[in-house]
């Protein structure tokens, strides 16, 4: 039977659940257990894929399809689990679930309520993935915060899940802020209240992990778990990091929190091994090289907006090459009022646009597009980024000046870019391609000498396609078509011919990026952006 772990956190939001959550995975599976992990999210969306990246940061693609969080990609990052649209529990899942089994009469006529009802189903959704795992722990990030009104069904849910478990089967790690004020003092009574407010929901937290600047000396420690009532030794402290996310496992670990965890949980024997975060920790703090990417979206986006392509550029940085990462946010809408850009690229080595939505500042990424090429520029096109590139050649190579894309401009005479049954001339209402799905590559071209195989399998989140009537015509312009769907033969992927290092790719190369195992496609970047900072 699995034993369940259940993080939850209280003052105040954005205090690194996620990140915590997935330490806590890496470092069970550093003892040799194997792990599941869960996000229970309280909004009422079935799922990410309708909210916006500002709101909420990037959506996460799962191999199966799922439009998940973004935690779901610390996930996958920090541990070996395979996630998939069952690790993600929205509460507009579950609603959706327990009216469809009042609609098919499954509560044999009885009222349905939020308790039992709706917290029998969250808990039936958590142990679903404990069983059909067989995972030694399962570890559950509860969404939100403690007192918010959307997090009540989950925290009730955890209550009755964490004492039909019992003792030694299930424990509460609480994630608290313990902030300091002026004159570098450190106040507990934000983490005194927030787990009163879990207490009185009928959860005592077993590990109190405090979010807080500086360490939190003993004696404070020693104070906050009297007055908060968990055992002494049983608080610790999680700092902000100086460089990386990745520091967390190693400082955790000599807090000893994985063995207050092992301790707790009655698994007994085991010892963790944290050499893997280790040696990458020391390539991250002794680099050999120095290497500035320019990633180029909308003026508004938030670093989480473009999470795992940042994170997948770091891995391929330390990791790949031993080199220091910068990464230069450029707004492309800035770009679209200049006639000359040279000066916001001035000091990079290589350019990446991922994916956008929306029109505002297509022009600036055009520019950039063309800026790349022309300069010989190392750049990674993903998704929009592609599909630029072959705009870009139709408008300045080969004249066509209405160029364009039908998710921008249906009216366009060149629609370089358009949804697949546009292409084929039905009405039928376009569908998302999602998740994991084979893709040819040609041999001969570069994507083949990075991947060195005819098929790879990588994940997708796209509509629109580009419209292969066009691809002789842009091929001998220097586009090449590097890379087909598998299935339908739709472009996968561009590369400019006569260039140092320029690809697009239609599909997400930075969802199955880790750490310790960059993803080739930017590996190879990041190795093209050093030889153009010594060229």
């Amino acid at each position: 039977m699995s034993k369940y772990i259940l993080v939850t956190s209280g003052v105040c939001s954005s205090l690194g659940k996620g990140v915590a959550s997935s330490t806590i995975g890496s470092l069970l599976e550093c003892s040799g257990l194997k792990i599941e992990m869960i996000k229970c999210d309280p909004y009422i969306n079935v799922d990410a894929g309708n909210i916006s990246p500002y709101q909420h940061g990037e959506v996460y693609v799962t191999e199966d399809g799922a439009e998940t969080d973004l935690d779901l990609g610390n996930f996958s990052r920090f541990t070996s689990v395979k996630v998939s649209d069952e690790n993600c529990i929205t509460i507009g899942k579950v609603y959706e679930n327990v009216i469809r089994n009042e609609r098919a009469g499954r509560y044999n006529g009885r009222t349905v309520q939020v308790i039992p009802h709706v917290t029998d189903e969250i808990k039936r959704c958590i142990r679903h993935v404990g069983d059909k795992s067989q995972a030694d722990v399962v570890v559950v990030e509860i969404g939100g915060t403690v007192g918010d009104i959307e997090a009540v069904p989950y925290l009730e849910a955890a209550r009755q899940f964490m004492r039909e478990m019992g003792k030694g089967n299930s424990l509460c790690i609480h994630l608290t802020l313990v902030p300091v004020i002026t004159g570098g003092e450190l106040k507990s009574k934000p983490t005194q209240h927030s787990v009163k407010q879990l207490q009185e929901v009928g959860i005592q937290p077993d590990i109190l992990l405090c979010r807080c600047e500086v360490p939190i000396e003993e004696g404070m420690k020693k104070k906050i778990a009297s007055f908060c009532n968990v055992a002494q030794g049983s608080v610790f402290t999680s700092t902000d990091v100086e460089k990386s996310i990745y520091e967390l496992p190693v400082i955790f670990h000599q807090q000893g929190l994985d063995a207050k965890i092992l301790e707790k949980l009655e698994l007994k024997n085991r010892k963790t091994d944290v050499k893997e975060w280790t040696h990458f920790l020391d390539k991250l703090n002794n680099p050999t090289a120095k290497v500035t990417v320019a990633m180029v979206g909308k003026k508004d986006y938030l670093d989480d907006c473009y999470k795992s392509v940042r994170e997948s550029l770091l891995h391929a940085a330390v990791t790949g090459s031993n080199a220091e990462l910068s990464v230069k946010k450029i707004d492309s809408e800035l770009l679209e009022k200049e006639t000359d850009i040279s000066p916001y690229f001035a000091d990079v080595n290589a350019i990446v646009i991922p994916g956008n939505y929306g029109q505002r500042g297509f022009m600036g990424l055009l520019k950039t597009v063309r800026y790349a090429r022309e300069h010989n520029i190392p750049y990674l096109g993903i998704d929009l980024g592609m599909q630029l590139m072959a705009i870009e050649t139709a408008r300045t190579l080969c004249g066509w000046e209405d160029a364009d894309t039908t998710e921008f401009m249906q009216s366009s005479e060149h629609a370089i870019i358009s949804l697949p049954e546009e292409q084929s001339g039905s009405t039928a209402a376009a569908v998302m391609k999602l998740g994991a799905s084979s893709v040819d590559i040609t041999k001969g071209t570069k994507l083949y000498s990075i991947y060195n195989s005819p098929r790879i399998v990588e994940r997708h989140r796209s509509k629109y396609t580009f419209d292969k009537h066009y691809e002789k015509a842009l091929a001998e312009q220097g586009l090449i078509t590097s890379a087909y769907s598998t299935g339908d033969k739709q472009a996968e992927a561009f590369e400019w011919k006569n260039h140092p290092w320029g690809i697009g790719v239609q599909y997400h190369p930075e969802f199955v990026s880790r750490p310790s195992t960059p993803h080739p496609l930017f590996r190879e970047f990041i190795k093209a952006a050093l030889k153009n900072a010594k060229d």
